[in-house]
């Protein structure tokens, strides 16, 4: 038993407390926690333009009750009729339809819980260079969402000034950021 994980053990019966549109509320082993049912998993991008801007957008989340800075994301496979959708392909479609940007290339990065705690999901962040505009993004539906292009230089004073303007900054922003400096500083050691 020395080699067994906690928590791995699949038969464990999970409780329905509660179900929405697009989410459950559920219980497993005394813990209680948000599902998102029918994705395949959430995708940020961390994007560049060829000049050297960096594309983020903001928008009104009422969670929190307030417009967020945030990197363009979404979910993969939540679109009917697109179950399977790959992580890349909801990154390159989520730019298009958050922003308007098409990217040049686009890789995978990193992936990780972002609230382990309280949620299920994993977060794929995606590294995209050399982008373009095409069109106008703006999200779908209701979602109302602001492209920022930043030079990266003025990220942080941006930031700031957003954030005394009254809007929220993302956490997964700074680790965006964090993600930027260390190909700058690999990039400067070659």
């Amino acid at each position: 038993m020395a080699n067994e994980i906690p928590g791995d053990d699949a038969r464990v019966e999970t409780d329905l407390i509660a179900a929405g549109q697009h989410l459950r509320l559920v219980r497993r082993k005394g813990w209680e926690f948000v599902e998102r049912p029918r994705i395949t998993g959430i995708v940020v991008i961390v994007g560049t333009t060829r000049h050297g801007g960096l594309v983020l957008v903001t928008q009104w989340r009422e969670p929190v009750g307030a417009y967020v800075v945030e990197w363009p994301a979404g979910l993969a496979g939540d679109i009917p009729g697109h179950e399977t959708e790959a992580l890349e392909a909801a990154a390159r479609r989520e730019l298009l339809e958050e922003t308007g940007f098409k990217a040049g290339t686009m890789e995978a990065v990193m992936s990780g819980p972002p609230n382990p705690g309280i949620s299920n999901e994993i977060v794929t962040f995606f590294r995209a260079r050399s982008m373009v505009r095409t069109g106008y993004g703006g999200g779908r539906g209701a979602e109302r969402i602001r492209t920022h292009v930043v030079p990266i230089s003025w990220l942080f004073e941006w930031l700031v000034k957003m954030q005394s303007r009254g809007f929220k900054v993302d956490p997964k922003v700074l680790t965006g950021a964090y993600l930027l400096r260390k190909e700058m500083e690999e990039w400067m050691h070659d």
